[in-house]
């Protein structure tokens, strides 16, 4: 059995409520290290009990910046569908569709919500809407993903994925070659190199873990095991790198990809 190529997991289960600076009950972090072999949830510090997004962010930067190899999933779109890219005259470029998007939704500013941004109260989000039928590839190989344009229904991420992309951008540009984004960066990370991936909860999640736990939790706490067990059964070279054919691969690199979707072993 290979060595583990990872020290720590952290699954996110993110939320696209409120304003940045709010404090959410379905924000949750889970954490596991490399002597644990069950996931603990992390708190942010001080008095609060609660995550926001912006304290969320500066504490995945400082934890990220230690000389420890992390694996972060979170449970939001890295990316949109090449629909998108097409309708809005995009490059085929991901750092450049996250300024582009950033400028255009706004949503880590003060106070601002995902909402003020849809109704044209901020930002210039009509400028940059999708159409809820435009799926990534990730999404129609998946079982039950939604579109990431497909607001105000259950189970959906776009509010959260309209929310967080800001916040992939700010981590990048204060990380710089810390943190490789998959598969957006290379579908095989380096060694040693923290690597942030694009999770789905549903997934990986075995409900007879979340006894007493929220759903939001247990979704937090589902992603940081899997990860874990992935990598110590020696799965990850083979998650790194689905099975994907040269136009497909194309997509992905684009689009981005789901963990463990279409894996050649589940």
């Amino acid at each position: 059995m290979p060595a583990p190529l990872f020290s720590r997991y952290l699954g996110i289960d993110y939320s696209g409520a409120g304003t940045p600076e709010q404090r959410l009950p379905g924000i949750r972090a889970y954490r596991l290290d490399a002597d644990d072999d069950l996931p603990s949830e992390v708190f942010p510090e001080g008095c609060a009990q609660r995550w926001s997004r912006r304290a969320l962010a500066e504490w995945l930067e400082t934890v990220l910046r230690e000389p420890v190899p992390t694996l972060v999933g979170v449970d939001h779109a890295l990316s949109f569908p090449l629909d998108y890219f097409v309708a809005h005259g995009l490059r085929h470029d991901w750092p450049v569709f996250l300024d582009d998007f950033q400028c255009h939704w706004p949503t880590d500013g003060v106070g601002v919500r995902v909402e003020d941004v849809r109704r044209g109260r901020v930002g210039a989000g009509a400028a940059r809407s999708g159409d809820a039928r435009w799926r990534r590839l990730t999404d129609r190989r998946a079982r039950g993903a939604k579109s990431v344009f497909h607001f105000d229904v259950p189970g959906s991420v776009a509010k959260s994925t309209h929310a967080g992309l800001p916040w992939v951008r700010l981590l990048r540009a204060r990380l710089g070659e810390r943190l490789h984004c998959w598969p957006f960066d290379g579908w095989t990370p380096a060694p040693g190199r923290s690597v942030l991936v694009e999770a789905y909860p549903a997934l990986y999640r075995d409900d007879g873990d979340c006894i007493g736990l929220t759903p939001d939790q247990c979704d937090a706490r589902a992603v940081a095991l899997w990860l874990m067990r992935a990598d110590r059964a020696g799965r990850l070279d083979d998650l790194f790198t689905p099975p994907l054919d040269a136009d497909a691969r194309l997509h992905a690199a684009i689009e981005g990809w789901i963990i463990g979707v279409g894996a050649r072993r589940d």
